[in-house]
């Protein structure tokens, strides 16, 4: 929440950009990027530990940006269902990045307008 009163709302969207970049590319890895979709994980366990995992670090990154635990866990459900979608081939790519971001900018007007502290 530093990062709103200090540099205000544009500074913490990019930091949340910046943090869910982390988390989906380089964080992510080659297998958790497999075995999110259930069509190529070797079975139902393993491709809901890797979807979960996942969602969890992108948590973990809205977390540590806005200093909420509630909109950690808020990103982990809404991280997780994206994914889901993209994985069940419901939407592709840009979709599922776009909702990403959308994502971040709710949490910005969120904290912005002092709707959570």
């Amino acid at each position: 929440m530093h990062i709103l009163t200090d540099s205000g709302p544009f500074a913490l969207f990019f930091a949340f950009a910046i943090a869910h970049a982390l988390a989906d590319y380089p964080l992510q890895g080659d297998y958790l990027a497999r075995m999110k979709c259930r069509s190529q994980a070797g079975n139902a366990s393993e491709w809901f530990i890797a979807l979960t995992a996942h969602s969890l670090v992108q948590a973990g990154g809205v977390w540590f940006v806005s200093g909420s635990v509630v909109l950690g866990v808020v990103e982990l459900c809404l991280h997780w269902l994206i994914d889901l979608g993209k994985g069940e081939g419901k939407f592709g790519y840009v979709t599922d990045q776009s909702l990403h971001l959308m994502c971040k900018l709710g949490y910005v007007i969120v904290l912005a307008f002092g709707m959570m502290s």
